[in-house]
């Protein structure tokens, strides 16, 4: 996409019409028929033609607003993020902020399935997407951790939730979900020892793919390098 229009387009004034006959039509009605599709069948389903079909307009009109899927993607990613929280009224420090913030990216990204895959790569970001950041890095403020460090915590706080997030973990661990394939294991137990006896001592306790686990040794490691700053 051009850099300037698609910067534009996030950036700018959401509500403008190409033509006055078009009213009717906006760029956030675009992304939400788009953000329908993809919810429903996948970003592959996601195309000019399957929207327009949506909007019961014709393909010629969506072009009038975004210019490409490229474009297309872009509004669909800053309309399903949502508005970046207000971490300021969260007591107890940054902990239990970023705790507040992962939970809440986590959700998001819960809800729209395709997001993680999406939000991949060099693009054109918008506002909304840049304020999640914002509201990370301003939670580590005043830790003593530089703002190379902040960057890098927050970006390793988004790779976990990215890691663990359902769509992108279905079906690395079979043996905890399907019946017959922990038969097997167990018929080849000289070949799987540990990961049986592992999964065989988890005391019935909810597995989600070390979504805690993960994130509280990676605020735990945070916590061991603000204490040393201090």
């Amino acid at each position: 996409m051009g850099e300037s229009r698609g910067a534009e387009l996030l950036w700018g004034s959401r509500g403008k019409t190409a033509r006055p006959q078009r009213l009717a039509l906006t760029v956030d009605r675009i992304a939400d028929a788009a953000i329908e599709v993809a919810d429903a069948e996948g970003m592959a389903a996601v195309s000019m033609q399957h929207v327009a079909a949506q909007l019961e307009v014709t393909k010629m009109a969506l072009y009038r607003h975004v210019a490409s899927k490229a474009e297309l993607v872009a509004v669909m990613i800053e309309s399903a993020v949502g508005e970046p929280p207000d971490l300021t009224t969260v007591p107890g420090g940054w902990r239990p902020r970023l705790v507040r913030w992962a939970d809440l990216m986590r959700a998001a990204w819960d809800r729209h399935p395709w997001l993680p895959a999406a939000t991949t790569g060099e693009r054109l970001t918008g506002p909304r997407e840049v304020g999640w950041t914002e509201s990370a890095v301003a939670a580590l403020a005043d830790t003593g951790l530089d703002g190379s460090e902040r960057m890098d915590a927050v970006f390793l706080l988004s790779g976990h939730i990215r890691n663990t997030q359902s769509a992108a973990t279905a079906g690395t661990q079979p043996w905890t979900a399907e019946k017959h394939l922990r038969d097997i294991l167990r018929d080849h137990s000289h070949r799987f020892p540990a990961l049986l006896e592992a999964e065989g001592s988890t005391n019935g306790s909810a597995r989600d793919n070390g979504w805690s686990f993960g994130l509280e040794r990676i605020l735990d490691g945070l916590a061991v390098l603000i204490d040393s700053r201090r």
